[in-house]
């Protein structure tokens, strides 16, 4: 396994506009990194970068301490696992998973081996006679990152790889993931728009907005300290509540955004903040409770068993020391 590491890295396409612009990045090795953004911010293209689909216009690449900005993907050594599986429908599990062994050339008795190895670590040593098309969604995505792990590549590269599961399946999906990378200790980048995935995958998290690094951190560090109101929103659900610091009765600045993520929201009928019940979202264990305040309207997380209806007055509790103060020009932290 190895390290990656991305240093001025800017793609920009013959439109002229930029996909990635000035990344500097270093993914340590062993390490399990998601890149995670909204559509168009330039998480799969600094993928396509480091495997070699995408030659950058400037800046370079190094894996293991190696530049490879001029090489071919084949001269990388890297594996890459797609949101379509990819499997060649006319060979069996068994023959999928060998087939970037045999174009290595690997000799018979050691291919075999890292076959049925492979198999057993994600559970499908019983469907190697199968083809794709007498398989689930879920087995043929094991059998796509089970061609990557046969390789034993410096790193994986993975490009959004569950969006195309049910969602109690990418749950599942997710946690074997998880596991794997703790079992195989290799270099993982992980390509989602998802921030479940983002949060609870990964070391690191590499936040990105229009195909700059918008912050880079643990999810946690993210979560509770972002640099921005793009960082702040974009993690969480329901997503942060951002309004004039008048709305909340603090002081009016007109430069300042305030910032209040919905489970440091609480409903108390004795509070001096009041409000109507605009909507109640149930979610099961939780719900959703959207207050209308003079100005604004904000959300509450609240248990699920909460009896409230649109019109109903409430009163909402807050604890200052959770609050976020964001410049309203820039969008950056002021906390």
């Amino acid at each position: 396994m190895a390290s990656v590491t991305l240093t001025g890295v800017s793609k920009r396409f013959t439109t002229g506009g930029y996909a990635v612009r000035e990344l500097d990045l270093t993914i340590a090795d062993g390490e399990f990194l998601c890149l995670v953004g909204p559509s168009g911010c330039g998480k799969s293209t600094t993928l396509n970068v480091i495997a070699g689909l995408e030659q950058p216009t400037s800046g370079t690449v190094r894996i293991g301490g190696t530049d490879v900005t001029r090489l071919s993907p084949r001269e990388r050594d890297l594996a890459m696992v797609f949101q379509s599986y990819a499997l060649y429908p006319h060979l069996d599990v068994r023959s999928n998973l060998a087939f970037p062994l045999k174009v290595a050339r690997v000799a018979p008795a050691e291919l075999r081996r890292r076959v049925e190895e492979t198999a057993e670590l994600l559970g499908i040593t019983s469907l190697l006679e199968r083809k794709p098309r007498e398989l689930s969604g879920g087995q043929r995505q094991r059998v796509a990152l089970g061609r990557a792990l046969v390789r034993r590549p410096a790193a994986f590269l993975f490009d959004e790889p569950l969006s195309n599961l049910d969602a109690n399946l990418r749950a599942q999906m997710r946690g074997e993931l998880k596991k794997l990378h703790e079992t195989v200790g290799g270099t993982f980048i992980y390509v989602t728009h998802d921030q479940a995935e983002a949060m609870t995958l990964s070391d690191r998290v590499a936040l990105m907005n229009d195909g700059r690094l918008e912050q880079l951190g643990t999810a946690r560090e993210l979560y509770e300290n972002p640099r921005s109101l793009f960082a702040a929103r974009f993690f969480g659900a329901p997503t942060l509540n951002v309004c004039p610091p008048a709305a909340l009765g603090l002081p009016s600045d007109a430069h300042v955004l305030v910032g209040l993520r919905p489970e440091h929201l609480t409903l108390d009928a004795r509070a001096r903040l009041q409000g109507r019940v605009y909507l109640v979202e149930s979610m099961g264990a939780d719900a959703w409770v959207t207050v209308e305040l003079a100005s604004t309207r904000v959300i509450a997380r609240c248990e699920g068993a909460v009896q409230l209806r649109p019109g109903d007055p409430v009163g909402l509790h807050f604890d200052p020391q959770h609050l976020r103060w964001f410049d309203a020009a820039s969008g950056l932290s002021r906390s």
